[in-house]
């Protein structure tokens, strides 16, 4: 198995396997804390609420393999709300803790008007993402390297992170008049908050880009 999809009822598990299997990697969907020890790779995917989230990996016995996973240096990514529970807390329907793998917090979007238009949240949609300005080589070496920047990526959020330290930011995004997160890096463990399995032929070169870091990490 290259890849356990972490399945605790709020992901949108298919849509990923099936983009693992486009580019050659071999996937199970489990909740069995062993089988994420053990894999070769981990994709904590996830769409709903983070309080509901929190409660089911910690019901599930899977934060401890989570966080074993992230210390170990086995590849990690993170998807939507996958990205946002691998932070430090939230304030999406009171205030909860996460992870805390990742320091910083999970904040709302307000709605913004702005010259006549409404930006609605929750934000779905495509919208661009581009490397953080002040590195704008941040892409190379990362599942980010073959895509262009500027490309538009599938969103639906209704909160983003706001990380502690722009050290850990992959990229960024622009809704209305705020600048967000949209991706996050810190060695083994990428993540975004928009889907690249929705995301066309520059999402799945992210794929492609995370097939490459499986193998080479076994490689070693």
């Amino acid at each position: 198995m290259d890849v356990a999809i972490i399945d605790y009822g709020l992901g949108n598990l298919f849509s990923i396997k099936h983009a693992c299997e486009h580019v050659g990697l071999s996937v199970e969907i489990t909740n069995d804390p062993q089988d994420v020890v053990n894999a070769k790779s981990v994709i904590l995917p996830g769409v709903g609420a983070f309080g509901d989230a929190m409660d089911a990996l910690n019901r599930l016995d899977l934060v401890s393999p989570i966080k074993d996973v992230a210390e170990k240096g086995t590849p990690l990514l993170g998807i939507c709300l996958g990205q946002q529970l691998l932070f430090s807390s939230s304030e999406e329907f009171g205030a909860h803790k996460g992870l805390d793998i990742l320091s910083g917090n999970v904040c709302y979007f307000p709605v913004q008007e702005i010259d006549g238009r409404t930006y609605k949240v929750p934000q779905v949609g495509w919208n661009a993402i581009r490397p953080p300005d002040c590195d704008p080589d941040a892409w190379n070496g990362t599942l980010l390297e073959d895509v262009t920047p500027g490309t538009d990526m599938y969103f639906v959020h209704s909160c983003y992170v706001v990380p502690d330290s722009d050290n850990v930011i992959l990229s960024m995004t622009q809704y209305g008049e705020i600048t967000f997160c949209s991706g996050s890096r810190k060695g083994n463990i990428t993540a975004f908050q928009f889907h690249p399995e929705r995301s066309g032929s520059e999402g799945l070169a992210i794929y492609s880009n995370f097939a490459k870091l499986i193998h080479s990490s076994e490689a070693q």
